[in-house]
């Protein structure tokens, strides 16, 4: 099952995206129509908002009259908090039912507007926001649902910022223009990202190209590399130690394959053989085939041959539209410490960076027409040799 985290501000469209994602054959669970189902007539709900509230929040037929509760709730934080305790926890509980009783096979789609509010973008698997300008959603808001200007702007500023669900983002779908604009966007990234993610994720395939291919740097790695982190986290829980980004994609200005690296440190290798299946459920299958780096040359093994300190264990990521390697390694190991320091020394150093990318350029040009396995080894065996040489430089850096 591929977990899709749906949001944006209000009178952004996420209602449009989610009808055309349902038409495709996503499951919506819209956190919305279970908010309203929590505190229905009878429910605890509703119980609990009238003991915080007051009686006067009902209406006539003894439903919930929902613009006397938010001129109540939205007044102040301290009462948009009591709001928030009682009815999130029903939501969940409901929204939990809901995803149990999905096919093992589904895309569901929970449209959360508050996702980014309540921290819930690490628990998807991929988080797409609806982004429209906030004068454009005020103008939605007065023209095609009866809010008042400054209901309208007062709810806005409310909800996250727009840069705060930018963060979050693994798409951004704009939806400023014509309608037709927003759903073919919808329908390209439901049949070149989500359905193949969720294959992926099912079969516990890691997304894969088979071209070797420098691009330029992108700002953008950083953040994306956070937000994977961040999912990476909710998996492991207390398992790991730290969690960091390594790799060319983590050293401003160096180009590189866009494929982002990550480094999971923990204790032992039972304890990174006990995330396998959490870290493939999070959307990173394991690579039962890959258990070792490369020996070269450290204090630990000064002749560069004991295998068994170079063992880790590797994960991959299952969405085709940010690939990702996950290198789970064990707290001092030699690859475990390489990383981190390789990573420094580039950040670091200028010449160090420009003779690195002279290096990568030499071993993308030799695994160019290669695909495959073919092409990782032709890329890596120019680069190795490298590697191992550069060391004593690092550690003269690092010691200097």
């Amino acid at each position: 099952m591929l977990r899709i985290g749906l949001t944006g501000g209000m009178g952004a469209g996420k209602s449009t995206v989610a009808r055309i994602l349902a038409d495709l054959g996503a499951v919506i669970i819209d956190s919305d129509l279970i908010a309203r189902e929590v505190v229905a007539p009878g429910t605890e709900g509703l119980a609990a908002l009238v003991s915080a509230f007051g009686a006067d929040i009902l209406a006539a037929d003894g439903g919930l009259d929902r613009q006397a509760l938010a001129a109540k709730a939205f007044a102040d934080d301290t009462s948009r908090a009591t709001l928030n305790s009682i009815t999130h926890p029903l939501v969940g509980k409901r929204t939990a039912e809901l995803i149990a009783a999905a096919p093992g096979d589904a895309i569901v789609v929970q449209d959360i507007p508050l996702l980014v509010e309540n921290g819930l973008a690490p628990l998807m698997n991929l988080v797409i926001v609806v982004d429209v300008a906030a004068e454009t959603r005020v103008r939605r808001l007065v023209e095609f649902r009866g809010v008042t200007e400054s209901d309208a702007r007062a709810r806005i500023a409310a909800q996250a910022t727009d840069e705060q669900r930018r963060a979050v983002a693994d798409v951004l779908l704009d939806n400023s223009g014509e309608p037709a604009v927003v759903e073919e966007a919808v329908r390209r990234l439901w049949r070149e990202r989500l359905v193949p993610f969720e294959h992926n994720l099912r079969t516990g395939t890691p997304a894969r190209r088979t071209e070797i291919r420098l691009v330029p740097a992108n700002p953008e790695w950083a953040v994306q590399a956070q937000r994977l982190i961040a999912r990476l986290w909710v998996a492991c829980g207390s398992a790991a130690s730290r969690i960091d980004h390594i790799g060319s994609t983590s050293v401003p200005e160096l180009p590189a394959k866009d494929v982002i690296d990550l480094q999971i440190t923990v204790a032992d290798l039972a304890a990174a053989d006990g995330l396998r299946d959490a870290l493939g459920a999070a959307g990173f299958p394991a690579r039962p085939e890959v258990t070792e780096d490369t020996p070269r040359p450290t204090p630990q093994d000064p002749a560069g041959t004991d295998v068994a300190l170079w063992t880790k264990r590797y994960h991959q990521s299952a969405d085709p539209g940010r690939r990702a390697n996950v290198h789970v390694r064990v707290a001092g190991s030699p690859g475990q410490e390489y990383a981190l320091l390789f990573r420094d020394w580039l950040r670091a150093d200028a010449a160090a960076r420009a003779e690195y990318l002279e290096v990568k350029r030499a071993a993308e040009a030799k695994a160019a027409g290669a695909t495959g396995a073919e092409a990782t080894l032709a890329y890596v065996d120019v680069k190795e040799p490298w590697f191992a040489a550069a060391y004593p430089r690092m550690l003269a850096w690092r010691d200097r």
